[in-house]
């Protein structure tokens, strides 16, 4: 490990000799000057991990030292020591972006302490991280490898979504690799899982069904409206639960979470079924069969989702929901900007339902353009993303208008996305469905270990486009290919950003209720 160095400035510097014996002592390295100008010229010279520096020199004083080192080189932390107690300096010291500020007389554990902050942080945290990881992998392990119930697993993925963002934070590529093969496992047990319980959930007796996307506006929404609260809904379409804890902290100052739960999105997790299934509370065949004119099928010329507030009225009015409802669905940025101008006719209405598309569109636009692929190479990134547009989006600026306002917020979305990698060859006619994570076919050839197949779309209510109609469904990271022009099919959309299919990520879906501060 690299030795660390440090330069300390003051014009007493030979009565802090104990001091710098003492750091020496446990291994720090420090070289050191009586003013303000030499420390300057050394600075020029020299890269320090940190400087210590008094405040009150003859000559160039501490303030006007830090300010050229600054100049300089503005990265190096710098710990202002000072025996003034008074605001002023403290307010520059701190406005100049000093690190840290102690008051004299220093004694060496608050040095010692002080270096350890600045210097060690990162590397104790990251040890820390690690251990505990390490501690946490096995019961992971035994828990991934048991026969779990649907909120069980809720529980698995919320932990295993923890370690990844504080590993993220702190360790070396080594862990990472460890968390990646522990949620490979994750996912592979996950789709025995599915593949074990997901038509029994349909049974009309089934108390074992967890919350899924029919049911999220009646149980999570509705109960709000009913006892008087006003509600604004957030449908963030492809927003896993990871990027939702990346942009949290954002809103700490604004709101508290109420409530942070997940549900299983419907089976495909594709915006045609899972999103109109949120709007209109019933799944898709039920929907073709009830409202027939609002549902478009894959055959069909037209947009898939294009009837959202008529399901949403229509929900409303088969469960007896009388409150005022508005709606909108923000494409670009055009879009964003205008409602935010026009945010006041919000608060118009109990209800308001808001779909934004912009991290959907960052998956697609990812598949397609090379600088999309590079800038959001991995999860990482993609998070990272999500969280640069958040930050500047007017999305954000409408949550601070709606917490001065009050306003309770239900922040969701209709299922989430995998970075896939491997290829599983099937085939179909030419009405065969184009989504890489699911097939709807009636001619489809497939290996049926490699698949999660439906063969019978009535018994999980989806429709069939004619009599011989079947779904399957990729599981973890496969996505579907065709055997023509293969190889030129998988290099183009492996590692690429997909949902329709069984993995942790598409089908447990955050369900965030916001209370504002």
């Amino acid at each position: 490990m690299k030795q660390i160095e440090i330069l300390w400035v003051d014009d007493e510097i030979d009565l802090l000799k104990p001091h710098i014996i003492f750091l020496e002592t446990k291994g720090y390295k420090l070289e050191t000057v009586n003013n303000g100008s030499d420390a300057i010229d050394m600075v020029k010279e020299k890269v320090y991990d940190l400087i210590f520096l008094d405040e009150n020199m003859p000559g160039l004083t501490g303030l006007e030292t830090l300010a050229q080192i600054k100049d300089i080189r503005s990265a190096i932390p710098v710990v202002m020591i000072t025996k003034s107690e008074e605001e002023y300096i403290m307010d520059e010291a701190i406005g100049s972006k000093i690190a840290d500020y102690l008051i004299k007389p220093v004694n060496p554990k608050q040095i010692l302490m002080a270096i350890k902050k600045i210097t060690d942080q990162k590397r104790l945290v990251s040890e820390k991280t690690t251990s505990n990881y390490q501690s946490e992998f096995g019961k992971l392990g035994l828990q991934i490898s048991d026969s779990m119930t649907a909120d069980e697993w809720k529980n698995t993925f919320k932990k295993l979504v923890y370690w990844e963002l504080e590993l993220e934070q702190s360790s070396g590529q080594q862990m990472d690799e460890v968390l990646k093969m522990q949620k490979t496992d994750a996912n592979n047990s996950f789709a025995k899982f599915i593949k074990k319980n997901y038509v029994d959930w349909f049974n009309s007796d089934s108390e074992s069904r967890p919350l899924m996307s029919p049911n999220v506006f009646q149980q999570k929404v509705f109960p709000m409206l009913n006892r008087g609260e006003q509600v604004v809904t957030l449908v963030i379409d492809n927003l896993r639960f990871d990027q939702w804890k990346t942009i949290e902290p954002l809103l700490a100052q604004y709101y508290t979470v109420n409530d942070e739960d997940l549900f299983f999105s419907i089976l495909p997790t594709a915006t045609q079924f899972a999103r109109n299934s949120m709007f209109a509370g019933l799944m898709p065949s039920e929907i073709e069969k009830l409202h027939p004119q609002l549902w478009v099928n894959e055959d069909e010329e037209g947009g898939k989702n294009q009837f959202e507030a008529e399901l949403m009225q229509k929900q409303m009015a088969r469960l007896g929901i009388k409150s005022s409802f508005y709606y909108n669905k923000i494409t670009n940025i055009e879009k964003g900007k205008k409602l935010l101008s026009n945010a006041s006719q919000i608060l118009n209405h109990q209800l308001s339902v808001i779909v934004v598309n912009f991290v959907d569109m960052l998956s697609h636009a990812r598949t397609e353009m090379d600088m999309i692929r590079e800038l959001a190479g991995d999860e990482s990134a993609y998070r990272s993303i999500t969280l640069s547009w958040f930050e500047h989006s007017t999305l954000f600026e409408l949550l601070k208008f709606l917490a001065t306002k009050k306003v309770k917020v239900v922040i969701t979305t209709d299922h989430g996305t995998i970075r896939v990698n491997n290829p599983v060859k099937v085939t179909g006619d030419k009405n065969t469905s184009t989504n890489l994570r699911y097939k709807q076919g009636k001619t489809l050839s497939y290996n049926a270990k490699n698949v999660f197949e439906v063969t019978n779309p009535q018994s999980i209510y989806l429709p069939k486009l004619n009599v011989s109609s079947s779904y399957i469904f990729a599981y973890a990271d496969d996505f579907l290919a065709y055997p023509n022009n293969y190889n030129y099919y998988v290099g183009y959309y492996k590692n690429t950003f997909q949902h329709g299919g069984v993995s942790l990520e598409e089908m447990l879906i955050p369900l965030i209720t916001l209370e504002p501060k």
